[in-house]
């Protein structure tokens, strides 16, 4: 089993910036693939970034791409998502995803059999 726990989340207004946090437990040496997914009220979940822990391959979804950064801290076992340039559009809970088997498509939520409880994001216009 792998535990996730997210953090940082809040309110910001618009153009400015935030640090997620997502701490990992457990069997993690399972882990393949770590995701950010969001989820605005009403619609689907989305993919937010990806990190293939082989290799330390970042892969972000088009409406981040240029504003959104992932990074880690393989001591505390910890990944990151500095986000900037935030948009009202940006808000929503943001999860973080653990998979413990190779290949998929690394957005698609099905993939993943590990979530974290989320922590919410709402910028302001």
């Amino acid at each position: 089993q792998v535990q996730l726990v997210e953090s940082g989340g809040g309110s910001v207004q618009a153009g400015g910036s935030l640090r997620l946090s997502c701490a990992a437990s457990g069997r993690t040496r399972s882990i393949y693939l770590l995701a950010w997914f969001r989820q605005a009220p009403g619609k689907e979940r989305e993919g937010v970034a990806g990190f293939v822990i082989r290799g330390a391959t970042k892969l972000y979804g088009d409406s981040v791409k240029g504003r959104f950064t992932l990074s880690q801290d393989n001591a505390k076992e910890t990944l990151y998502l500095e986000m900037n340039s935030l948009k009202p559009e940006d808000t929503g809970m943001y999860y973080c995803a653990a998979d413990d088997h190779y290949g998929g498509d690394w957005n698609d939520p099905r993939e993943y059999n590990y979530w974290g409880q989320g922590t919410q994001v709402t910028v302001s216009s």
